[in-house]
């Protein structure tokens, strides 16, 4: 073989193998928008692929992907919303992730999961003596305490398909059927449309004490309360709390 051939030879096996490590490397980079077409080990492994890439080579935590496997099965999460998800929890510069942002309660690790299946009201049996917060949302749908769920000493209430996982909290101490506990209830009027939510009147009367719409809440003109409930209309969403 002439030494121009040689050449030629050498330069096409070159390209072909480049060739051959794009299509490799295109290959991992690959995941549906939809990861519910893969198979769970398929799902784990795109996955923490994106994860090491993300993190320079780390293993993805069994804590946090037991958690995205559970949204993409159970939540419909996409592949790009576990991107973004996978980015704000390395973003810290710790590297870490908590599935449930802190919001001042420190947790006691007890945590039990309710569901509302077909829609229907379920009770569950927590044990808790202080009270419970809504630390994973496994439905599509929001869960909001006082509308889809509720709780009492030692026991949750879920409907219209909340489902999640609910842990016990401290630092507010136990229930105190006079109020001044930090208990709240979130009432929305959706589409401008009346809404009654559930309020414990052992708490007190309520009060706003949170405006979460562009409306403002006006006591007897977009929301008011009456026996055991608050009612909002007009579209006022707001939290409401003893003060």
């Amino acid at each position: 073989m002439n030494k121009p051939l040689m050449q030629f030879a050498f330069a096409l096996l070159l390209a072909l193998m480049a060739g051959g490590v794009s299509a490799q490397a295109q290959t991992r980079a690959y995941a549906p928008e939809n990861l519910r077409t893969l198979s769970v080990s398929d799902q784990s492994r795109v996955i923490g692929q994106e994860y090491s890439e993300q993190s320079r080579g780390r293993r993805i935590p069994d804590d946090q992907l037991r958690f995205y496997l559970d949204q993409v099965n159970r939540s419909n999460w996409t592949f790009s919303r576990i991107k973004q998800d996978i980015a704000t929890s390395l973003g810290g510069g710790s590297g870490g992730w908590n599935p449930n942002p802190g919001n001042g309660y420190p947790g006691t690790g007890r945590v039990i999961r309710c569901e509302s299946i077909n829609m229907r009201e379920r009770s569950c049996p927590t044990g808790f003596r202080n009270r419970a917060r809504l630390v994973r949302n496994l439905s599509k749908g929001q869960c909001i305490e006082g509308n889809s769920w509720r709780q009492q000493p030692g026991t949750i209430w879920v409907r219209n398909g909340c489902r999640g996982e609910f842990e016990e909290i401290t630092g507010g101490g136990g229930w105190n059927p006079g109020g001044g506990n930090g208990y709240s209830v979130t009432c929305v009027s959706e589409s401008n449309r009346h809404r009654t939510c559930a309020w414990d009147s052992r708490q007190g009367r309520p009060v706003v004490i949170q405006n979460i719409s562009k409306t403002p809440c006006r006591e007897n003109v977009n929301w008011g309360y009456q026996g055991q409930q608050i009612w909002v209309n007009r579209g006022c969403r707001a939290r409401f709390g003893v003060r």
